[in-house]
């Protein structure tokens, strides 16, 4: 299981298995998820739908796991 971590205030997280360097940063707002580089946080950010986000990563679940 990955734990989530709080970056700053603004709401935005990543997993703490991420380490250092390359990884990207998530928040939750208004039905929506942000997704950020955390090397380079001032770009622009990518927003999905809530929903599609979620079934996105439960794509990516190893079916062994459950």
């Amino acid at each position: 299981m990955i734990r989530r971590v709080p970056t700053n205030n603004s709401g935005w997280r990543k997993a703490t298995a991420s380490g250092i360097g390359n990884c990207v940063e998530v928040r939750t707002v208004a039905g929506k998820v942000d997704i950020r580089d955390s090397k380079n946080p001032e770009a622009p950010h990518l927003s999905i739908p809530a929903h599609a986000f979620r079934d996105w990563i439960a794509s990516l679940k190893d079916p062994s796991e459950d």
